[in-house]
């Protein structure tokens, strides 16, 4: 899935929600002057989502259930397809494929943010384990004669590092003409094209709305909302979505379409400002 920036808009505790620093002026205007800086650290609000996805069972058994309806699906399109191209099912990677947890965990033990480069660190480390029953799942369809095709947004030169970790994990088809990384653009279109001209996909995988349909691709929350509705009845048929707490393009919206253009300051304004209560 396309990594936007690690932010998600959970509140901690009430003792150590992100709060604004105000300055020692005095009160102008009925507003404090504000410092435009953060007085925890900028990753806190990242804390909860990440140690629910590496110790809630919840996570686990949310993982199983895709999984599972996909078997139940791959099995339905066994019975029912009658197409005479060979059957594929195009997958994410990250947080579909691979857990990447530890890199947000390390964003925030060392308090900082997603850059292109710790990314590439983490993934030459080759070590990211497997989602909670993609092995089975995969390899299950691989058995039924069914080609397995990554589609990713991790970029084209880390592209061999993400073979080796698919292989290391167990994964089917993870070579070169199965795992289609990012070159030129995020849009996957192009890449799922691809596969499309040579085989019948039966099913996408993915963690977020954008690995099925680039119709989601820089939208804003009410859009999203509104494209998820029209398509309802491919959910859980045949596209399969995974749970991921921790980051996704949904947070374009969130940050009013300008993720990379606002300081933490303005994020932590706009989470709350954009929180339901009563």
């Amino acid at each position: 899935m396309k990594r936007i920036l690690p932010f998600l808009a959970i509140s901690i505790l009430i003792s150590c929600s992100p709060k604004i620093s105000e300055s020692s002026h005095a009160i102008q205007s009925g507003t404090a002057a504000v410092k435009q800086e953060l007085s925890v650290p900028t990753q806190e609000n990242l804390m909860l989502a990440v140690l629910w996805q590496q110790l809630a069972s919840e996570y686990k058994a949310l993982c199983y259930q895709s999984y599972n309806l996909a078997r139940l699906r791959l099995d339905q399109h066994l019975l029912e397809h009658d197409s005479n191209m060979p059957l594929a099912i195009i997958t994410d990677i990250d947080e579909t494929v691979l857990d990447n947890s530890p890199y947000s965990g390390k964003l925030i033990e060392t308090d900082i943010k997603f850059t292109a480069e710790s990314w590439d660190t983490w993934v030459n480390l080759e070590s990211a384990e497997p989602v909670p029953g993609a092995v089975d799942f995969l390899n299950y369809a691989a058995s039924k004669n069914v080609d397995i095709f990554y589609i990713s947004n991790r970029e084209y030169s880390q592209t061999q590092a993400t073979i080796n970790n698919l292989k290391k994990e167990g994964l089917p088809f993870a070579d070169a003409a199965h795992v289609l990384l990012q070159t030129d653009t995020s849009n996957k279109d192009l890449r799922r094209q691809s596969v499309l001209k040579t085989h019948h996909v039966i099913m996408y995988l993915g963690d977020n709305l954008g690995d099925f349909d680039s119709v989601y691709d820089h939208k804003t929350t009410p859009e999203r909302h509104k494209i998820t509705d029209s398509l309802q009845s491919k959910y859980g048929a045949s596209y399969i979505v995974f749970p991921n707490p921790m980051y996704g393009a949904w947070e374009y919206g969130l940050y009013n379409k300008n993720p990379y253009g606002i300081n933490d300051v303005k994020k932590d304004s706009l989470r709350r400002a954009k929180l339901k209560s009563y």
